[in-house]
């Protein structure tokens, strides 16, 4: 697809209406914005950084200019698409569209993924495919006999990007770890994505005998820590991560030589991987593995009490869940949930046999094998997948709400006629075409127009979609999307007009909302002159990062999620599953002490009203947890402690988590 040679550019009499304009932020979204998704103005296309240099911004993106770069990548993508096929394609009425999704974006009334604010547009898409576009991805193991390290490239590769993963533990015992063979060879590590993956292939391989390991490593072509990274942003860590990860490699495989692959060995693997990503300071992404009910190793891997230096250095790194039954017994992980916040309990056969749950079984998602890392989107092994999020509180009626579901839904459909850079993955996304329009601060909209009028808004809702995306299909000539709704837990994007996550209950009235940041963000400094209180993270958990704590009070509250049984958090998110996802609904229930033997008799209540759900107790052991609560005075003391934040000189730091709920971004509780 050629999307450089595409002419299609929002008329610059709009766009000054908005130029040295600010949206109305929520309490923290400014800075969100700044330290996640405001590019440096090098590292844009040519026709930003002219709109840039026109109006006199020399380091940095503002948000007027950000949503120049989204719409127009996104339409550009269309017209490439049409221009493609020799459809027809009308550039008056592309132009009044696109103007109408810019206004929404600038009201908040809905935003792209995190990724799509920070690569929509940018010539890494044009040049590498639209891999970095997607949220989400997931990948089974129960092809390893056929190529080991497929999986675990391809959850390195994707993480990379981004792109949240989840795998999963299948390939237990089908592939038995053999003594690799080392070679004379130098191995030289190429400064790139596909560099660092290939040697990791090699090594992965080699225990299969199906490549050697080479003497030396050559990591003199990677830049060193500190280098900015121009095509895709952030800035270069240097080769000790990937040094490091070839030792964990080793260390997990080797005592299984002349043994098979366990299901520890898988997840391990996964974790040691997802480790070196996030030290890598490439991407901050998450990923999820689904396991079975039956495999007491796996229910008890991130036991901290039986494996202290494994949850210690790696085991954090993913959060992990049983692929359950209905009908199974809850309580040995119901205890563990109880417990540790995990396992997560995924009902893969009613994600495979049902869209939304009111509706008959259509099975069309019989080949999916799991789900993304929050559990929102059921997909099929290598598949990918767009988020798009709506803000129903933002709307004054459901007329307007609708209105903005149908660019929510363009946006995520372009996304889907680019293709990535994996072909596997580009067999399964072309014809599923599957994404998942979400909303938040559905609590928020809960109290504004009403808990019926919500359930109302999501079945009508569904229905448009579903009557929009047979048109704009049939315009496209691609097929119907075979699910296209989800409720997603949010994270960043959320702060940016300050509403809640995705269904969750705000955590009190007043509260630290914590960001991780990479540690050598520009930003910092300001942060901490400024007065924030900023924690450098345990380098063995988080790597590379530091935790900068952020006081809120909640314009919208009713009630914190202290206050809420999981009664009726369980009832929230059947209600969502539904009326409104066909996809899946992400949402950790929150519990206190007394409510925790109560999780058993939940799950059996729920588990066909349900495709997903986890659990997170409200007093747990998780350091720098996203939302603690403090008091009106805690709040008061911190606001008035503050000096002045000047972002005006300061370079975007890092995309933020693939899922950012209360357990998709935390290590191991202790």
């Amino acid at each position: 697809m050629e999307i450089s040679s595409t002419k299609f550019k929002l008329d610059e009499r709009f766009i000054e209406r908005f130029v040295g304009q600010e949206p109305v932020w929520g309490p923290i979204g400014k800075i969100t914005y700044a330290r996640t998704y405001a590019r440096s103005i090098p590292s844009t296309p040519a026709r930003i950084q002219s709109l840039a240099k026109k109006h006199k911004l020399p380091i940095r993106e503002e948000y007027w200019l950000t949503l120049v770069r989204v719409v127009e990548g996104t339409y550009r993508i269309q017209e490439a698409h049409c221009k493609q096929l020799r459809l027809p394609w009308n550039g008056r009425k592309a132009q009044l569209s696109a103007q109408e999704m810019y206004r929404l974006m600038w009201e908040f009334k809905f935003l792209p993924p995190g990724r799509g604010l920070w690569m929509m547009g940018t010539d890494y898409v044009i040049e590498r495919g639209g891999a970095c576009l997607n949220n989400c991805s997931a990948v089974s193991t129960e092809d390893i006999r056929t190529s080991f390290s497929d999986p675990f490239v391809f959850l390195m590769d994707m993480s990379m990007l981004g792109v949240g993963v989840g795998g999963d533990t299948r390939g237990a015992t089908l592939v038995t770890i053999k003594q690799p063979r080392q070679t004379s060879d130098t191995h030289v590590v190429e400064d790139s994505r596909e560099g660092w993956t290939e040697i990791v292939r090699r090594y992965l391989d080699a225990y299969v005998t199906r490549d050697t390991i080479p003497e030396h490593i050559d990591f003199s072509k990677v830049r060193p820590a500190g280098v900015p990274l121009k095509g895709f942003g952030g800035v270069a860590s240097g080769p000790a991560p990937l040094a490091e990860l070839l030792i964990d490699i080793q260390n997990i495989l080797n005592p299984l030589i002349g043994e098979p692959i366990t299901s520890t060995a898988i997840v391990d693997l996964f974790n040691v991987i997802g480790r070196c990503v996030v030290a890598g300071n490439i991407r901050r992404s998450a990923s999820v593995m689904f396991g079975s009910p039956d495999d007491r190793d796996f229910l008890e891997l991130k036991d901290a009490t039986l494996y202290p230096e494994q949850c210690k250095h790696h085991r954090w790194a993913s959060n992990n869940s049983l692929i359950a039954k209905v009908g199974m017994d809850y309580s040995v992980p119901a205890q563990l949930a109880a417990k540790y916040g995990e396992p997560g309990f995924f009902w893969l056969g009613n994600a495979q046999d049902y869209g939304r749950l009111i509706d008959p079984p259509d099975y069309k998602d019989a080949a999916a094998v799991a789900a993304n890392p929050c559990l929102e989107q059921t997909l099929e092994n290598m598949e990918t997948c767009c988020l798009v999020e709506t803000f129903p509180t933002n709307h004054e009626s459901y007329d307007e709400f609708e209105r903005t579901l149908k660019f929510a839904y363009l946006y995520a459909k372009t996304v889907t006629l680019l293709p990535t850079h994996n072909e596997r993955t580009n067999a399964v996304m072309m014809r599923n075409r599957r994404i998942g329009t979400s909303m938040s601060g559905i609590v928020q909209a809960f109290k504004r127009h009403g808990r019926n009028t919500m359930r109302t808004w999501a079945d009508n809702g569904y229905k448009y979609l579903k009557g929009l995306d047979r048109v704009y299909s049939r315009w496209l000539c691609i097929p119907e999307s075979i699910k296209i709704t989800s409720l997603k837990p949010s994270g960043t994007v959320s702060l940016l007009p300050g509403v809640t996550p995705g269904i969750h209950y705000p955590h009190s009235e007043y509260y630290h909302r914590v960001i991780r940041f990479s540690s050598d963000s520009d930003l910092l400094p300001k942060l901490k002159r400024a007065g924030y209180r900023c924690v450098e993270l345990s380098p063995d958990k988080e790597p590379n990062t530091t935790a900068v704590y952020f006081a809120v009070q909640e314009k919208y509250f009713d009630r914190a999620k202290s206050e809420v049984s999981i009664w009726e958090q369980l009832e929230n998110a059947a209600l969502f599953q539904s009326y409104w996802s066909d996809n899946q609904v992400s949402c950790t229930i929150t519990f206190t002490e007394e409510e925790a033997s109560e999780i058993p008799y939940a799950l059996e209540i729920f588990e066909t009203r349900l495709k997903g759900i986890s659990f997170l107790p409200l007093k747990h052991g998780y350091e720098h947890a996203p939302f603690q609560e403090i008091s009106a005075a805690e709040y008061a003391t911190y606001m008035s402690g503050l000096k002045e934040l000047d972002l005006s000189d300061t370079e975007n730091e890092l995309l933020d988590t693939g899922c950012s709920g209360d357990t998709c971004q935390l290590p191991v509780a202790k």
